[in-house]
Order: structure tokens, then C-alpha cells, then sequence
């Protein structure tokens, strides 16, 4: 008789112990006003046409790395397209760490997927936590970098909203001396475009910089990314990099959005949300159950409540989304609220608003 199979069984013991990233889609919900994945709000009009579907895409369409360099002004040969942001973070570790003997360093409150990409390659993981106000703990990373090989920084951060102190990034490439990557996260950028670092690649050979096209540019549906660096390192990460990884249609699309009526559409969808942003920051201010609204850069606040549970499932049954904070380090009682349209902004002021305090 057989044994029974097991796929678990047969796969690599970091994956059997691996907790997937919870991304807002696997968390699930019914609702109809979706403020937990830090989407822009209405979706944008493209439309392919293209009929060569036959034929495989080029690896890095040359129409959307030449617009995107010209976008983030820097050279063609400092870019690289992929499946998102999330891809370049998997490149960085498997072009550059050995597992079992290289780390990555990362400093919650942040970004999840530094830690799951880490943990799926088997690379070591070192976490310094961030001090008082989300800001690099630049004395405890010092101490912290042997062995590392790429450190991220989630600038502005998610899901804090903050930029990090410019002074603080210059120093942190003061103590790395170039021992390492310093992988600067700037998926938000558009929002706060005077915070952002891409001039630095001239000062910095070990700088590297992702974006996307998901936040600002409304394609998170697309899943295009871009990872900004030397052409040393670009060279590096085009050696382990998908054959295709952007398909025709995202292709055509990316590179339609970067034209430059694209880019002024984004600038004034970056426009409403601030202004959207601000009411809201404003109104949940004036609310008893609110304790804290944090200040944001992006797209989304932190806002700490004085019973988050009881606002989270409150606002999930009138089918009113928003992203639980809670279990991240330094972040009790707090929810991230995407900024939606102004509407959807009442809404969630309105019904957190109906809850008495108990």
C-alpha cells in the first residue's frame, strides 16, 4: 500500500513554519467601501489592444523603462521592471543573500514582506525595532550589521504614514560604508515626491530605491514595479530576474500611464487625496473614540482608538473595510485607514461617529 502523500511534508522546513503574508484580499470581507489595501478608490481607463498575445514580451520593454527613467530622473541603465514592488524585495535577497549565512535588517513597525520574503529564502532576519515616532534606532542598527547584506527602509513607512529624518538616512550610509544594501522603499512617494531620495544614486553606490505604479498611479490591478539603481546592481538582479515578468498588457499600460497627460492625471488623483486626507485626519480628531491620529505622507493613516476591536468590527459589518494594526509591534489599539473618495472618507467619520463610548 502507498504511503499517504503529503506536500507539506516534502517541502522545505522554513516553508512548513512559514506564516504567509496576510494580504488584504486573503483577509477578506464583504464590503463595499475597501479602505484596507491602500488603493486609490475608482479605477483608471486603459484599454489593450494589442493582437500579438502569440508572441512572449520583451524582458524590459524598452518604451516603459525609457519613460519611467525619465519619470524618476535617472538613466535607463539605473532601472528595472518587475511584478511590483513586492518582486524587487525577492530579488534583492536572492541576488545578493546566502541562506545560512547572510542577513537582512529591517525596523518594525513596516512593511511585512521584508520578513516573509526573508524567511521563504531561508535568510536570516535581524529586527530593530524603530524608536518613539516610527524614526530609524540608527545606534541599535550599528550594532546590528554583521552579517547583513540588505537593509530596508519603508520611507515613507507603511503602515505609520511617516517619511524618515533625511539626516538619519545620510548616517545610516555613514555606518553601513558600504558593507551592505540600503534599500529604501518608496512606494509612496508621489505622495510626498520632495522627501524622495532617487538623487542620492549619485552620491551612493549601494543605494537602491523600489516604486511601483500601484499606490499613486491607481494600478494596483497592474502589478508593475520598478527597482532604481546603479547599473552595477541593475546587472546584478537581471541575472535572477523572470524571463517576462511584465506581460504584454501591463506592459502597454505602464508605459501609457508614464506618458506625461498620465503623469499629470496622477498628480491631480495625488491632489484629491490629500485633500481627502486632511479632512479626514481632521474630523476623526474631533471624535471621542479616537486617541491619537498620527501624521501621514501617503495615502493612508494610523489612527489609534481607545477600543479598536470595537470600531474594527463595528465599521466590517456595515461593510466598511479597514486594515487591523494591532498585532504589529508598538501599534495596540490601532487601525490604517486608506484615504477613499470624499464620500467613502463621511462614511467611515459617520459610523465611527454613531458608536457611543462604552
Amino acid at each position: 500500500m502507498n504511503k499517504p502523500f503529503s506536500a507539506m511534508a516534502l517541502a522545505r522546513e522554513n516553508v512548513q513554519l512559514l506564516t504567509p503574508y496576510q494580504s488584504a484580499r486573503r483577509l477578506g470581507g464583504n464590503g463595499d467601501v475597501w479602505l484596507n489595501a491602500n488603493e486609490y478608490p475608482q479605477a483608471p481607463d486603459f484599454t489593450f489592444t494589442d493582437r500579438n498575445l502569440n508572441r512572449y514580451p520583451e524582458c524590459q520593454p524598452a518604451n516603459v523603462i525609457n519613460r519611467y527613467a525619465a519619470y524618476a530622473g535617472v538613466s535607463p541603465e539605473q532601472v528595472i521592471a518587475g511584478r511590483g514592488a513586492d518582486e524587487s524585495i525577492e530579488l534583492l535577497i536572492r541576488a545578493f543573500c546566502e541562506p545560512g549565512k547572510d542577513a537582512v535588517l529591517f525596523c518594525p513597525p513596516t512593511y511585512g514582506m521584508y520578513s516573509v520574503s526573508a524567511e521563504t529564502f531561508g535568510v536570516a532576519q535581524k529586527v530593530v525595532p524603530a524608536l518613539d515616532g516610527w524614526q530609524l534606532d540608527l545606534d541599535s542598527i550599528a550594532a546590528s550589521l554583521d552579517n547583513v547584506k540588505v537593509l530596508y527602509v519603508c520611507h515613507p513607512n507603511n503602515p505609520t504614514g511617516n517619511p524618515i529624518r533625511e539626516q538619519d538616512l545620510r548616517y545610516l550610509f555613514d555606518i553601513v560604508d558600504n558593507r551592505a544594501l540600503i534599500v529604501v522603499d518608496e512606494a509612496y512617494i508621489e505622495f510626498c515626491p520632495e522627501f524622495s531620495v532617487a538623487s542620492w544614486l549619485k552620491e551612493y553606490p549601494n543605494l537602491v530605491i523600489l516604486r511601483t505604479l500601484s499606490k499613486a498611479f491607481a494600478l494596483a490591478g497592474l502589478r508593475c514595479g520598478f527597482t532604481l539603481a546603479s547599473a552595477e546592481i541593475i546587472n546584478v538582479l537581471m541575472k535572477v530576474i523572470a524571463p517576462y515578468p511584465l506581460s504584454s498588457p501591463v506592459a502597454a499600460i505602464a508605459a501609457e500611464a508614464l506618458l506625461p497627460e498620465g503623469i499629470a492625471v496622477m498628480q491631480a488623483r495625488v491632489s484629491e487625496i490629500r485633500s481627502n486626507r486632511q479632512m479626514l485626519c481632521d474630523e476623526l480628531g474631533k471624535l471621542p473614540l479616537t486617541e491619537t491620529v498620527f501624521p501621514s505622507e501617503t495615502n493612508y493613516i494610523l489612527v489609534r482608538f481607545r477600543d479598536a476591536e470595537r470600531v474594527f468590527r463595528s465599521l466590517w459589518d456595515e461593510g466598511i473595510i479597514l486594515r487591523d494594526q494591532r498585532k504589529q509591534r508598538g501599534l495596540e489599539n490601532c487601525l490604517r485607514i486608506t484615504v477613499g473618495t470624499r464620500a467613502e472618507c463621511l462614511r467611515v467619520i459617520a459610523a465611527i461617529a454613531a458608536l457611543e463610548m462604552p
